[in-house]
């Protein structure tokens, strides 16, 4: 892991984050890449209180991201963080970079006074489910329903 530095997104970092979440949303069969809504949502989550977005560098290079919001959680009685647009680039998978970004989020949420971390995972990407399964995350009993409006 060394080499590799995390810090908070910029709006100076948005192009660029939104290259990396099209190449995350064409793996995935329930999203549609679309820079200018990626440019659109990804400064959403920087404008937000209650989200971080974190960014993974290496060598002047951005190659990885993760965000992470807080909703509050009824069954917790306690804020919750949905993490999402967990990427890192092809190249550097496997050296930690993604836990390095987790990690920040579980940080960040700890110190929100988030009693749980949840997030989405396309079931059809194995080594994304097996990489969260290593790192303590749990299958639940729920599925995601949507509805567009």
């Amino acid at each position: 892991m060394k080499g590799f530095e995390i810090k908070n997104a910029y709006q100076d970092d948005i192009p660029a984050l939104a290259l990396l979440l099209g190449r995350l949303f064409r793996m995935e069969k329930d999203f549609n890449a679309s820079v200018k809504a990626q440019e659109r949502g990804l400064a959403l989550v920087l404008a937000s209180p209650q989200a971080v977005l974190k960014t993974a560098w290496y060598d002047q290079r951005l190659i990885g991201m993760a965000s992470g919001q807080l909703v509050v959680s009824t069954s917790e009685g306690a804020p919750s963080a949905w993490i999402e647009d967990v990427i890192v680039e092809d190249e550097f998978r496997g050296q930690g970079v993604g836990s390095l970004l987790l990690g920040s989020l579980e940080a960040w949420a700890a110190e929100k006074g988030a009693t749980r971390l949840q997030l989405v995972a396309d079931l059809d990407n194995a080594r994304a489910l097996k990489f969260y399964k290593g790192r303590g995350w749990k299958p639940t009993n729920l599925t995601v329903v949507k509805k567009k409006l």
